[in-house]
């Protein structure tokens, strides 16, 4: 992503202030809200990135679509006029969903599976992921065909692979030598 390290200190800047005032949580959700929209909306993504839309009409347009948000998210729309940043904000929501995961002690597992989870799988997968971890676990799924079964987790820097693709591999690598 552009600016990320930029990106890490607004974030970190208004997890601060946020959690100095006690509505982190509710900026948290206005977080994910509006990354949820820039992910879907690509119009709403190039409209933030474009250099030739002056700054104010992008701040009137955020305070527009997010009416709702905290006047705290509100403010980081005015940070980012005045510095002409509105190109990082879908950055800045990713880091700021980490940074408060993490002041609150729950970590992201990502889950690739061959198949949609379904609910009985994420049961189980959690199950095993508890055997991982004894933080809150938030499970991010992913599918990827090519593992052609079982499941891959990776937890920060820690991965169990599961797959019917590596033990596959494992097998090659075996009759190989």
């Amino acid at each position: 992503m552009t600016g990320t390290r930029a990106a890490i200190r607004y974030a970190k800047a208004i997890l601060e202030v946020s959690n100095a005032k006690g509505n982190a949580a509710v900026v948290s959700q206005d977080m994910e809200t509006i990354a949820k929209a820039i992910s879907e909306s690509k119009e709403l993504k190039l409209f933030l990135s474009n250099p030739i839309i002056k700054g104010n009409i992008k701040l009137n347009a955020l305070l527009e679509v997010f009416a709702s948000a905290n006047e705290d998210t509100k403010s980081l729309f005015q940070v980012l006029l005045q510095n002409k940043r509105f190109d990082i904000l879908e950055a800045i929501t990713v880091q700021f969903k980490k940074l408060y995961d993490e002041m609150n002690g729950v970590q992201v597992a990502f889950v690739t599976t061959a198949t949609e989870l379904t609910p009985v799988m994420e049961a189980q997968v959690l199950a095993k992921i508890k055997e991982l971890s004894t933080k809150e676990i938030t499970i991010v799924s992913q599918v990827n065909p090519d593992i052609i079964g079982g499941f891959i987790i990776r937890i920060g820097d820690t991965q169990y692979n599961g797959s019917i693709a590596d033990k596959l591999s494992q097998l090659k690598r075996e009759f190989t030598n």
